[in-house]
Protein backbone atom coordinates (compact mmCIF):
# COMPACT_ATOMS: atom_id res chain seq x y z
CA UNK A 1 0.00 0.00 0.00
CA UNK A 2 1.25 3.46 -0.86
CA UNK A 3 -0.01 6.73 0.60
CA UNK A 4 0.81 10.28 -0.44
CA UNK A 5 1.64 12.77 2.31
CA UNK A 6 2.05 16.53 2.49
CA UNK A 7 5.01 18.45 3.85
CA UNK A 8 4.79 21.62 5.84
CA UNK A 9 6.21 24.48 3.78
CA UNK A 10 9.35 25.86 5.36
CA UNK A 11 9.86 23.21 8.05
CA UNK A 12 9.48 20.11 5.87
CA UNK A 13 7.45 18.30 8.54
CA UNK A 14 5.58 15.23 7.27
CA UNK A 15 1.86 15.74 7.86
CA UNK A 16 -0.64 12.90 8.14
CA UNK A 17 -4.32 12.65 8.97
CA UNK A 18 -5.33 10.30 11.75
CA UNK A 19 -8.77 9.06 12.67
CA UNK A 20 -9.95 8.23 16.18
CA UNK A 21 -12.86 5.85 16.78
CA UNK A 22 -13.83 5.94 13.08
CA UNK A 23 -15.30 9.43 13.45
CA UNK A 24 -12.80 12.10 14.52
CA UNK A 25 -10.07 13.27 12.14
CA UNK A 26 -7.01 15.17 13.31
CA UNK A 27 -3.77 16.30 11.70
CA UNK A 28 -0.51 15.07 13.17
CA UNK A 29 3.19 15.19 12.38
CA UNK A 30 4.84 11.87 11.51
CA UNK A 31 7.89 11.86 13.77
CA UNK A 32 10.31 8.99 13.24
CA UNK A 33 12.27 10.29 16.24
CA UNK A 34 9.27 9.82 18.55
CA UNK A 35 9.03 6.42 20.19
CA UNK A 36 5.40 6.92 21.19
CA UNK A 37 2.38 8.58 19.62
CA UNK A 38 1.45 11.71 21.57
CA UNK A 39 -1.66 13.85 21.29
CA UNK A 40 -2.53 17.22 22.79
CA UNK A 41 -4.85 16.79 25.78
CA UNK A 42 -6.93 19.76 24.62
CA UNK A 43 -7.70 18.04 21.31
CA UNK A 44 -8.64 14.81 23.08
CA UNK A 45 -10.90 16.72 25.47
CA UNK A 46 -12.65 18.45 22.57
CA UNK A 47 -13.35 15.00 21.05
CA UNK A 48 -15.32 14.12 24.16
CA UNK A 49 -12.75 12.14 26.12
CA UNK A 50 -12.79 12.69 29.86
CA UNK A 51 -9.21 13.41 30.83
CA UNK A 52 -9.65 11.72 34.22
CA UNK A 53 -10.19 8.38 32.43
CA UNK A 54 -6.53 7.80 31.69
CA UNK A 55 -5.15 4.31 32.28
CA UNK A 56 -1.93 5.54 33.87
CA UNK A 57 1.00 7.88 33.55
CA UNK A 58 4.49 7.53 32.17
CA UNK A 59 7.60 9.67 32.18
CA UNK A 60 9.16 10.39 28.81
CA UNK A 61 12.32 12.15 27.76
CA UNK A 62 11.98 15.09 25.39
CA UNK A 63 14.44 17.62 24.03
CA UNK A 64 13.38 19.85 26.95
CA UNK A 65 13.87 17.18 29.61
CA UNK A 66 11.77 14.52 31.31
CA UNK A 67 8.02 15.11 31.49
CA UNK A 68 5.08 13.09 32.76
CA UNK A 69 2.28 12.21 30.36
CA UNK A 70 -1.03 10.46 30.82
CA UNK A 71 -1.78 7.30 28.86
CA UNK A 72 -5.12 6.63 27.18
CA UNK A 73 -6.34 3.59 25.30
CA UNK A 74 -8.13 4.51 22.09
CA UNK A 75 -10.64 1.97 20.75
CA UNK A 76 -9.72 2.56 17.09
CA UNK A 77 -6.81 4.64 15.83
CA UNK A 78 -5.97 4.75 12.13
CA UNK A 79 -3.78 6.58 9.65
CA UNK A 80 -2.29 6.00 6.19
CA UNK A 81 -4.11 2.71 5.77
CA UNK A 82 -3.16 1.17 9.13
CA UNK A 83 -5.74 0.61 11.83
CA UNK A 84 -4.92 -0.20 15.45
CA UNK A 85 -7.41 -1.42 18.02
CA UNK A 86 -6.99 -0.62 21.71
CA UNK A 87 -4.04 1.62 20.80
CA UNK A 88 -2.33 3.34 23.71
CA UNK A 89 -1.33 6.96 23.21
CA UNK A 90 0.40 9.47 25.40
CA UNK A 91 -1.54 12.62 26.22
CA UNK A 92 0.19 15.89 27.03
CA UNK A 93 -1.12 19.43 27.53
CA UNK A 94 0.68 21.36 24.80
CA UNK A 95 -0.66 24.79 25.79
CA UNK A 96 0.23 24.42 29.47
CA UNK A 97 3.83 23.77 28.44
CA UNK A 98 4.08 26.66 25.99
CA UNK A 99 3.68 24.59 22.84
CA UNK A 100 1.61 26.39 20.21
CA UNK A 101 1.05 24.18 17.19
CA UNK A 102 -1.26 23.87 14.22
CA UNK A 103 -1.11 20.09 14.70
CA UNK A 104 -2.71 17.85 17.28
CA UNK A 105 0.29 15.72 18.06
CA UNK A 106 2.98 13.34 16.87
CA UNK A 107 2.51 9.99 15.16
CA UNK A 108 5.34 7.94 16.64
CA UNK A 109 7.09 4.71 15.75
CA UNK A 110 4.84 2.66 18.07
CA UNK A 111 2.08 3.07 15.48
CA UNK A 112 4.23 1.22 12.92
CA UNK A 113 5.03 -1.72 15.20
CA UNK A 114 5.11 -4.99 13.21
CA UNK A 115 4.99 -3.01 9.94
CA UNK A 116 7.63 -2.55 7.28
CA UNK A 117 7.44 0.98 5.92
CA UNK A 118 9.46 3.26 3.69
CA UNK A 119 9.28 7.05 3.54
CA UNK A 120 10.13 8.50 0.14
CA UNK A 121 10.77 12.21 0.73
CA UNK A 122 11.33 12.98 -2.95
CA UNK A 123 7.94 11.66 -4.06
CA UNK A 124 6.17 12.33 -0.72
CA UNK A 125 5.04 8.72 -0.43
CA UNK A 126 4.85 6.23 2.42
CA UNK A 127 4.89 2.59 1.36
CA UNK A 128 3.64 -0.08 3.78
CA UNK A 129 4.31 -3.77 3.32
Amino acid sequence: MTYKFKREPGSGLILVNIEIDNKYELKMVLDTGATNTTIDSNALYLLGYDLKDNIGTVEIETANGIIETEVFEIDTFSSIGLKKSKFQIQVYDFLAHGIFSDYNGLLGLDFFEETKFCIDTRMCLITLS
